[in-house]
């Protein structure tokens, strides 16, 4: 077994551990034992990031195929929740976050070899680009979350379920949080789009226009949401679905076509 399957099993139990940690004690008086969850996290995203920088940084060469660029965003994705939680409760989100990634680092032992999609590291422009892009992406899917969170916490409150919300966070200030993060990653979306406009010459060639109409739908729908939160008072369901419909555009724009090329084709 090689250091990077070594990484990836250490990597998954450790998140499955964690996760099961968070599960097992949710809706206990006294709530999930930090301390164990984010130990074990911890150990898992030491792990993961080091396979990660192992298979996407090469010699002179960024491999950005598919599951490495997965690797990385659910790595990303990983750090800013369990730093969130060393302030805030995030208990609902954490399982699904640490298990997403620990499934991942298990598929990726399995994943056969792809060929692979190399960026020199001397493309400044397009690896600037494409890190905005996901960052961007990372953020937004945060915040896509939390929207699944106020849900939650909302659809507690009306039906009256106040035990089930004990060890969650306020509904107002995980709102408060929710459009804070959806206007950082629209921000960053919105410059990812106008680097790319701006600096690649093929940003509306035939091949990568799927892409960007995508891109542009989604950076659309989610300045649509913003405006109807701060200008019209919208949250809730109409806020969740809005935000479900623009992630969903943005994977598609992101990692669809990708798909298609490195496993089906």
């Amino acid at each position: 077994m090689n250091f990077l399957n070594i990484g990836s099993s250490i990597a998954f139990i450790c998140y499955i551990i964690a996760s099961a940690a968070i599960l097992t004690r949710l809706f206990h008086t006294k709530g999930p034992n930090l301390v164990l969850v984010l130990t074990f996290a911890c150990i898992a995203i030491i792990a993961h990031t080091l396979t990660t920088v192992q298979s996407i940084f090469y010699l002179h060469e960024i491999n950005f195929s598919l599951p490495n660029v997965i690797t990385l965003v659910s790595l990303v994705i990983t750090l800013i929740f369990t730093t969130i939680a060393l302030k805030f409760k995030v208990n609902l989100l954490l399982p699904v976050v640490y298990g997403f990634a620990g499934i991942w680092q298990l598929v990726m032992i399995f994943i056969p070899p792809v060929a692979q999609i190399t960026l020199a590291a001397d493309k400044l422009v397009l690896i600037s680009h494409i890190t905005l892009a996901l960052i961007a992406y990372c953020v937004l899917i945060i915040a896509t979350l939390y929207t699944f969170q106020v849900a939650y916490i909302n659809f507690k409150l009306k039906s009256k379920n106040l035990t089930a919300v004990t060890h969650l966070p306020p509904l107002m200030q995980v709102e408060n949080q929710l459009f804070l993060i959806l206007a950082l990653g629209t921000f960053f979306l919105f410059v990812s789009q106008l680097s790319g406009f701006i600096f690649l010459e093929d940003f509306f060639t035939k091949e990568r226009a799927h892409k960007t109409v995508f891109s542009l739908l989604a950076l659309g729908i989610y300045l649509l949401i913003l405006w109807g939160h701060f200008k019209q008072g919208w949250r809730g369901h109409k806020v969740l679905v809005l935000t479900i419909i623009a992630s969903t555009l943005l994977t598609l724009s992101y990692f669809g076509s990708r798909f298609v090329k490195e496993f089906l084709l």
